[in-house]
């Protein structure tokens, strides 16, 4: 058993039998997931459940995702250490620091001016100087640091944005949950210039993407 499993078994008991054990073996992943204190990323009153494989309110309305789709996300992205990748719902900050471990440079968009505050704190004090949290609508993604690599959508669309896919990079990887209040699919799409080719990666339950070329505030009501 390698030290930082020794160190924090509860981190390492969710690697071995929520992540692997569902067939997500990359080990650059695999060692961020056993790195990142996730407890951390959670209220204290939550704090006991942070390594169990289930979503977790942050407050606001917001949830931290489920460790294993946190996982599964980020595979799909198929970083390998040099992209600008952007993040649409900040949200807790876990994932940004999940992605922070794997690229060059993280820009992660938060609706919620006091969640975005509370979270760059939180990752600045981690040491993740390369993950930068701005507040606005996500659904319009940030140009002033386009093109993206990766872009990764931590919250349920009714469709895929266009203004994400502009500013996606030529071979860029976009993973958005796309679908009804209810239950959406995760979709990866990849960019090969002006062509986009889309698939379909699983079903899943996000929290709703508010915005301009989202959900409207209105069209919030009857989501769990």
């Amino acid at each position: 058993m390698s030290t930082e499993a020794n160190r924090y078994p509860e981190r390492a008991y969710m690697v071995q039998h929520q992540i692997m054990s569902r067939g997500i073996h990359d080990e650059p992943l695999l060692n961020a997931l056993r790195r990142v204190p996730r407890h951390q990323f959670v209220p204290p009153d939550q704090a006991p459940a942070a390594y169990q494989d289930r979503p977790l309110p942050i407050g606001l309305g917001q949830t931290i995702s489920q460790p294993y789709m946190v996982a599964l996300m980020t595979e799909a992205l198929h970083l390998t250490g040099d992209e600008n990748v952007l993040e649409v719902g900040t949200g807790s900050g876990y994932q940004a620091a999940i992605l922070g471990e794997l690229a060059r440079q993280i820009t992660t968009i938060e609706r919620h001016a006091p969640l975005a505050d509370r979270t760059q704190r939180l990752l600045q004090d981690l040491g993740y100087a390369n993950v930068t949290v701005v507040t606005g609508d996500g659904t319009l993604g940030w140009p002033a640091s386009a093109p993206y690599d990766a872009i990764l959508v931590t919250a349920g669309a009714p469709h895929i944005p266009s203004a994400l896919q502009a500013q996606l990079a030529d071979g860029g990887r976009l993973v958005i949950p796309v679908g009804s209040s209810g239950f959406q699919n995760l979709v990866r799409l990849t960019r090969h210039g002006p062509r986009f080719d889309q698939e379909d990666l699983g079903g899943c339950v996000f929290v709703p993407l508010i915005g301009k070329q989202g959900w409207g505030e209105d069209e919030r009501r009857g989501w769990w």
